[in-house]
């Protein structure tokens, strides 16, 4: 199991968090998403780490957001 911290911006409501947090949930293994909209941070626990273009495919997907590792 591993956990990685990113930074997502552009967020500005908690429409933006359900997205995030919807859209990345989905992706294959990964166990458990935390998006924060006041910080920004989005924690995401899945069973082995996931390249950071997959991270980035996803929250693209859920709206004009960005995001790096944190």
């Amino acid at each position: 199991m591993t956990t990685t911290t990113y930074t997502v911006t552009g967020m500005t409501c908690g429409h933006c968090v359900n997205a995030v947090t919807e859209e990345v949930s989905a992706l294959d293994g990964v166990t458990d998403v935390n998006v924060q909209l006041d910080s920004g941070a989005m924690v995401v626990e899945s069973a082995e780490r996931l390249p950071l273009s997959v991270i980035t495919e996803a929250v693209s997907e859920a709206g004009d957001y960005t995001v790096v590792e944190a």
